[in-house]
């Protein structure tokens, strides 16, 4: 029962935190102008919280045990969730909203979690009609998500200066691009070609962040189990593996890059505070597997949930007057979290990875 309730509190860290981590970075990333910065500061505070701290901790002694094959599966967790989250600021630098951005990640996450589960475990022949048809209302929620999106007023005014969120918060059609905010303002509207390139680029953004972030459930899964069981030990392989994409990285490409971004005091707050929440979020998954979950039953909560919290989150920062969201929205964003627990719930089961004994 103890085991039950703490995989239940697992799941909702993991729901929260990154439910929040969208609307969240979107501050950060609108503040400094840059998308290289703030995925810089997600990768620190990824450093602090998965890599310093467990390791003070691990002193104390764990389960488990390092092994080369624990430690190569969780660093390509810890790199799948660095892509994502990569993914997500480049869906937001070419103009995309988290308010749809996200469900569209939370959306088509679970069908690549599945996929590559049924991969992993040579379990496509449990690939039955449930399955498909939570896979059709996937598609369908998330294709409303994206129509339907909340439209802010053309003449809409910033955010207000506790949050800071700069001239991109006008809405698509205002032309508002991730440079400086004169620069932004003096933007002619954008013509149709141009809303089709930044839509296309928003498109193949999300998609790698679902891609990337449907596989980091699986991965870690079987990275943990190969390592007993531990807890720190593929926290800190993440913490790693983000340090060297998400921090080494961008750095050596800020001059490279042009990077005209600044160094804003809110912005990189609001950054870290995005890559703390996606750090709490990776602690919450493996402790869900360390209280029993699989990836087929935490999951589905996880991606669920996130989309409703997420949309809340960017409603109440935003100040988004209600009628400014449609029924439809508010139907497909419920349509993609049925749809991605279906897919999960009837997904391929396959076989665990045995756990190494103590």
């Amino acid at each position: 029962m103890l085991h039950y309730l703490g995989m239940i509190a697992a799941i909702a860290l993991t729901a929260f935190c990154w439910g929040v981590y969208g609307p969240v970075l979107h501050f950060g990333r609108e503040a400094m102008h840059s998308n290289l910065r703030p995925f810089m500061c997600v990768g620190i505070a990824y450093f602090v919280i998965a890599v310093l701290v467990p390791v003070v901790l691990l002193a104390r002694g764990e389960r488990g045990g390092w092994t080369s094959r624990g430690v190569l599966w969780s660093m390509l967790a810890g790199t799948a969730g660095a892509l994502g989250a990569l993914g997500v600021i480049l869906a937001l630098g070419f103009g995309g909203k988290p308010i749809y951005v996200m469900p569209l990640v939370f959306g088509g996450a679970p069908v690549v979690n599945t996929l590559l589960s049924a991969w992993m475990n040579r379990a496509f022949d449990q690939l039955k009609a449930p399955f498909l048809a939570g896979l059709i209302l996937v598609i369908t929620g998330a294709v409303t998500v994206l129509v339907f999106k909340p439209q802010a007023p053309a003449h809409a005014a910033h955010a207000p200066a506790a949050v800071q969120a700069p001239a991109a918060a006008a809405g698509e059609d205002a032309g508002a691009e991730a440079g400086p905010m004169n620069a932004a303002a003096a933007a002619p509207p954008a013509t149709p070609t141009a809303r089709a390139e930044r839509f296309l680029e928003v498109l193949l953004a999300v998609t790698m962040a679902l891609f990337s972030w449907g596989a980091y459930g699986p991965v870690l899964h079987r990275g943990q189990a190969a390592m007993g069981g531990s807890r720190l030990r593929p926290l800190i392989c993440i913490g790693a593996a983000y340090f060297l994409i998400a921090v080494l990285v961008p750095l050596a490409l800020l001059v490279p890059m042009g990077d005209k971004g600044t160094w804003d005091v809110g912005g990189t707050a609001w950054s870290l505070a995005a890559g703390g929440l996606g750090a709490f979020g990776a602690l919450g998954t493996i402790l869900a597997f360390a209280c029993g979950g699989k990836p087929f039953t935490v999951m589905p909560v996880v991606f669920g949930c996130a989309p409703v919290i997420n949309t809340l989150t960017t409603l109440a920062l935003a100040h988004t007057p209600p009628a400014a969201v449609s029924p439809w929205f508010l139907a497909g964003l419920l349509v993609v979290a049925a749809g991605a627990a279906t897919v999960l719930a009837f997904g391929p089961r396959g076989h665990a990875p045995a756990v190494a004994a103590k």
